[in-house]
């Protein structure tokens, strides 16, 4: 309802059990495709999918197992910060990512990506992906639940925590990826935060 320009929320309508199921089912297949697209372009991103990323190259094991095993000791994290039902569904949500990174290049073959449109579109793939778990109190684990923990039980800033983080990550690319692949990836995360920026606000999303 609007009333003098701004928007009021008179009522908060709850998530049911399928539209929580269907977002925690899409949107790692999602996170899954951007996975696909920086892969084939030798690119490197933030948080724990970062991580598994610069173990991948170094060691070359399977993307798909990387991301699981490298999100493990962080639960222990998110039952502290956020409790049991986010640590399932967050697990849920990390377990499926696994899945899907393994079973896409199976039924999708990319010949040709420009690194570019790599860069942003994967970027853009994840920040919709991670917009819609958010939104459905979720996460895919890793660092984002140790920034939470980190601001609830020292008072750190979530977000600072988050960016000091990528920020390590991506410089720790610069050791086994050229220049360029790095300034391709970082246009990546830019691509990935604008996205949550321009929609992860307080106050706007009505549904819990």
């Amino acid at each position: 309802m609007f009333s003098g320009g701004s928007v009021k929320q008179e009522h908060v309508t709850r998530h049911s059990l399928f539209e929580d199921a269907q977002a925690l089912l899409v949107a790692p297949m999602f996170v899954a495709f951007a996975v696909m697209l920086f892969q084939h372009a030798g690119l490197l991103t933030g948080g724990t999918v970062g991580l598994a990323f610069l173990v991948h190259y170094v060691y070359q094991w399977p993307m798909a197992w990387v991301l699981f095993l490298v999100n493990l000791p962080f639960y222990i994290f998110a039952w502290r910060a956020m409790g049991m039902v986010f640590t399932v569904k967050t697990f849920f949500c990390v377990g499926l990512l696994a899945i899907y990174t393994a079973v896409l290049p199976e039924v999708i073959v990319l010949q040709s990506v420009d690194r570019l449109f790599a860069a942003v579109m994967g970027g853009f793939l994840v920040g919709v992906g991670l917009l819609m778990i958010i939104r459905h109190k979720a996460s895919l684990g890793g660092l984002g639940v140790l920034a939470l923990y980190l601001q609830n039980t020292r008072g750190w800033p979530a977000g600072k925590v988050q960016m000091v983080a990528d920020v390590l990550i991506l410089a720790a690319g610069l050791y086994i990826r050229d220049p360029l692949t790095v300034g391709l990836s970082i246009v990546g995360a830019f691509a990935l935060n604008l996205v949550l920026a321009a929609n992860h606000k307080a106050g706007r999303y009505m549904g819990t």
